[in-house]
């Protein structure tokens, strides 16, 4: 761990809780569409196929979740430090988790309605 006399600037601590909280409402967000999908959606699709798309955001939400904490953690240290932000991965594992699950129901719904 750096550490580092001087604190930062707090706009930039701030800055990085708020993105941090921007993750949890993320996974918030994807744990209500998991219940949704089983709950409130008994026209998508089968039974199995909305409980798959259920356990996908649900990994989903975990994931977000747990990114979420490893950035904030990563960037705390990096502006402490005085260093330049590292770039991750967990946007592109988050984007390409949910284009699958919107391409899986955009498929289902189409062969249902054709």
């Amino acid at each position: 761990m750096v550490l580092v006399s001087d604190e930062p600037d707090y706009r930039f601590t701030l800055a990085n809780e708020r993105t941090f909280l921007a993750w949890m409402r993320t996974c918030l967000a994807l744990l209500a569409a998991a219940v949704a999908v089983v709950q409130l959606a008994p026209d998508l699709g089968s039974r199995p196929f909305r409980e798959v798309c259920a356990v996908v955001l649900a990994l989903l939400a975990a994931a977000s979740a747990v990114a979420g904490v490893r950035r904030w953690v990563q960037a705390e240290r990096d502006i402490r430090a005085g260093a330049p932000l590292r770039q991750g991965r967990s946007p592109y594992v988050l984007a390409a988790g949910l284009a699958l699950v919107a391409a899986a129901v955009v498929v289902v719904t189409v062969v249902r309605i054709a």
